[in-house]
């Protein structure tokens, strides 16, 4: 009878791993991959080049970024649904890049929601604009091109 006991239990921490493991990822993983931060000055050189220019969305509280779409704040569902709205008239594979830039990251409300919003519709080249600290420090400072 201990034998099957152990057996069981052996059983049923091998089915229970994958649950184990999802509850032990951090639970500040961000829904996007190192690579897919796309530094602001690659963005800008894009638009002043004319060349390789992405769908840019702003899903922050306003679109700065010259030829951006503005989606406001993506923490509001009500912006998220115009989000998906927008995306679902898109090719999957198009490069998209959203941005927010009210606040550093760790503090932003918006970009996450959206992200995963485009993680779970299929897009396979969409990005994060790379402004870690905020929209005025990392563009508008810089001279990068804006509406």
């Amino acid at each position: 009878m201990a034998t099957h006991m152990r057996r069981f239990y052996g059983l049923l921490l091998i089915a229970c791993m994958p649950m184990f493991m999802a509850c032990a990822q951090p639970s500040g993983a961000e829904p996007w991959q190192p690579h897919q931060l796309m530094p602001p000055a690659q963005l800008a050189a894009n638009i002043q080049s004319g060349k390789q220019v992405p769908l840019i969305i702003s899903i922050g509280p306003g679109a700065i970024i010259k030829g951006s779409v503005d989606i406001g704040p993506g923490g509001d569902a009500a912006n998220i649904a115009k989000l998906k709205t927008l995306l679902q008239q898109q090719d999957k594979s198009k490069p998209v890049v959203i941005y927010c830039g009210c606040c550093p990251f760790r503090n932003c409300p918006n970009i996450r929601p959206a992200f995963a919003l485009l993680n779970s519709m299929g897009f396979t080249k969409h990005q994060l604009l790379n402004l870690s600290t905020n929209i005025k420090v990392d563009w508008i400072d810089k001279g990068f091109p804006v509406q």
